[in-house]
């Protein structure tokens, strides 16, 4: 993305926790991302604080469950669902995660990555195609941090996303932090990985915390940034340009002001490097 008007800016996760004070305070956020499933709902206080957070803020839906990659067939009533809280949500984009999170039966609850072969990306994109002909909208879909490989692997990770993304056509939520705790597991450069990726498709961008074992990463979005990852970020916007970047915290939820400081330090951080990098174009 090249221009500035092309990015949402930088935007908060939804969490119940902060409802009422974003309708009080109207804090100073460009977008809130919505996990979907939150919402999937018949009434209540949930779709009350969406529907008024909504007419004030643009909105972008980021479900859990979808499952894209898994050997199940794909869950047309949750689709159905889905497209529903789109029409009442309106939102930016929908997006979900490159992965797999259920058996045939039972969801897993988990966001497990998928064997990086031939044959998996002919398997994603002739989902993402039946995915997005049910929505009736395009499916944006995040790498997942993962702490096993596939022994049948014929591509990196980040060769596996870039090659899916131009098979399928889709565009890329490009999760800095997953990369981060995926190259520290696995032993490799985390730039040449993003590096890989078409930059033209990278819709969006994740930044979010994860606990550090020394051994090995978690990503578990319940501590701030960490140094490495917004050194990450910044470079990432360097080769990017501006895209919109959401800030992630999903439990031991900080009084809603660390949250808004964090994601001040990402807005200028970014306004930064862009213009850093408008002034050597």
């Amino acid at each position: 993305m090249s221009e500035f008007s092309s990015s949402l800016g930088y935007g908060l996760g939804l969490r119940s926790a902060y409802y009422q004070q974003i309708l009080d305070e109207a804090p100073d956020v460009d977008w809130f991302e919505v996990v979907s499933e939150n919402f999937m709902v018949q009434g209540g206080k949930a779709l009350y604080y969406l529907d008024a957070i909504a007419e004030r803020y643009p909105i972008v839906m980021h479900g859990v469950s979808l499952s894209i990659g898994g050997p199940h067939a794909l869950d047309r009533d949750y689709l159905l669902r889905l497209r529903q809280l789109a029409s009442r949500a309106n939102p930016a984009w929908i997006s979900d995660h490159l992965c797999w999170s259920r058996g045939n039966a039972h969801q897993l609850h988990d966001l497990l990555p998928l064997p990086y072969t031939e044959e998996s990306l002919h398997y994603v994109a002739g989902r993402v195609r039946q995915v997005q002909d049910i929505l009736e909208r395009p499916l944006v879909l995040e790498n997942v941090s993962s702490y096993v490989r596939a022994a049948a692997d014929e591509f990196s990770e980040g060769g596996f996303l870039a090659a899916s993304s131009q098979f399928s056509g889709r565009e890329l939520l490009l999760d800095v932090n997953n990369v981060y705790v995926s190259s520290r597991n696995h032993g490799f450069d985390p730039w040449h990985f993003i590096q890989a990726l078409p930059a033209q498709r990278v819709r969006q961008l994740h930044l979010a915390g994860h606990q550090d074992y020394g051994d090995y990463v978690i990503d578990t979005h319940d501590h701030p940034v960490c140094d490495p990852v917004w050194a990450l970020y910044q470079r990432t916007l360097e080769h990017l340009g501006p895209v919109a970047t959401l800030l992630e915290r999903d439990d031991h939820f900080p009084p809603l002001e660390e949250l808004l400081s964090e994601l001040h330090k990402a807005r200028d951080l970014g306004q930064q490097t862009l213009a850093g990098r408008q002034q050597c174009a």
